[in-house]
């Protein structure tokens, strides 16, 4: 069963939050998490860090010189514990440890579409990455340890040269709290912050992308310029000897206006685009794949008899919008809705009940999905 989304941040009720402090300013919030337990260690920070398919970073700046590696990193390769001002960063926990999923599935009262991941920082003393600036909403818990955190509210976001990290040249700090378990920090995009270490430490931080216009509109683009057929070619008879030929003809801009002008989005374009570029993993994630899958009339027979129960792999990204669902990329045709669809993706699951008479094209999709690895089965 998933967790329990949360209802308050410590004392602050999660509506008042979003109402109040989201996309609007920054806020601390003490013990916003009670009883939390760190869903990871140190031990396993490093080892995930030795994976191929997990994104992670060096950070140090030992002698006053920034450096900036990317892994994986064998134990060998890290700094050693006892040296101060290096920072280990680790993307995607929730994809690889149950417990690091389990603490971001408490944290969907915000839309799924806006959701990026849950990264972990390990520092020794000292340890950071500077003063800088995201692009996305974030979520800051103290997991183990403290550090202090410094936030700026400046417009002067230059950079310092030369460096391998995007540092702000002159941080002017206007407020500074030291965090410890279970506190948060909640920080909206573009606020300048600096975070250090004091002593051992882990943060992890759930952040909440921000997609900018163009990074959401250049693949449909180029989905257009694939689909579209412009018949017919331009043709000017008739026209008049000119006594400018450097000068653009009036009568091609508006014949080229006129065909441009017919290619005019529609809201459904806009319901694709942001489906298959909101659900599409990210380039490191591999799925799965069930070494021995049922056939699909052994799956059939098992829905049918009330034995199936499907579950979503934490790497599937699944988002729905009136009749077209997506997962993974992959935006189905309207004629494929089934009203089971989007309970999947809220619930990340299907139970045995929901699909004894589930029909032949939703089981067909369903059994497409679960020999990729981006469902799972369990009997019951």
């Amino acid at each position: 069963m998933a967790p329990p989304v949360l209802t308050h941040l410590g004392k602050h009720t999660v509506a008042r939050f979003m109402r109040e402090a989201w996309q609007r300013r920054p806020l601390l919030i003490r013990r916003a998490l009670p009883a939390f337990v760190s869903p990871v260690t140190r031990e396993q920070l490093f080892e995930l860090a030795a994976h191929d398919d997990v994104e992670s970073r060096c950070v140090s700046a030992f002698r006053g010189h920034w450096r900036l590696a990317h892994g994986p990193f064998e134990r060998s390769m890290l700094p050693p514990l006892a040296r101060r001002n290096w920072t280990l960063l680790v993307q995607g926990l929730d994809l690889h440890l149950p417990a690091a999923h389990e603490l971001l599935q408490r944290f969907r009262f915000v839309a799924d579409a806006r959701l990026d991941d849950l990264m972990a920082s390990y520092a020794t003393d000292g340890g950071g990455v500077g003063p800088h600036v995201d692009s996305y909403d974030v979520f800051l818990i103290q997991a183990h340890g403290r550090r202090r955190w410094r936030i700026s509210g400046q417009r002067d976001l230059g950079l310092v040269d030369g460096l391998p990290l995007a540092i702000l040249a002159d941080f002017r700090p206007s407020a500074e709290w030291v965090l410890e378990p279970g506190d948060l920090l909640y920080l909206p995009p573009g606020v300048a912050h600096d975070g250090v270490a004091l002593g051992e430490c882990i943060t992890l931080s759930v952040g909440f992308r921000a997609p900018a216009w163009q990074e959401l509109v250049e693949p449909w683009f180029l989905q257009q310029a694939d689909r579209t057929r412009l018949a017919g070619r331009y043709g000017d008879p008739g026209a008049p000897p000119t006594r400018r030929p450097g000068r653009l003809p009036a009568a091609m801009v508006e014949e080229t206006w006129q065909r441009l002008s017919r290619l005019q989005p529609r809201r459904s374009d806009a319901v694709e685009m942001l489906l298959a570029q909101l659900t599409e993993p990210k380039p490191q994630v591999i799925f799965d794949r069930p070494r021995r899958p049922p056939d699909f009339a052994a799956f059939s027979l098992a829905a049918a008899r009330g034995r199936l129960h499907l579950h979503a792999d934490p790497r599937s990204r699944c988002l729905y919008a009136g009749r077209r669902f997506a997962i993974n990329g992959e935006v189905c045709p309207p004629t494929a809705f089934d009203p089971r669809l989007p309970r999947l993706a809220d619930a990340r699951q299907l139970d045995a009940d929901s699909l004894r008479a589930a029909p032949t094209a939703l089981l067909q999709l369903l059994h497409e999905w679960l020999v990729a690895g981006w469902l799972h089965a369990a009997k019951e």
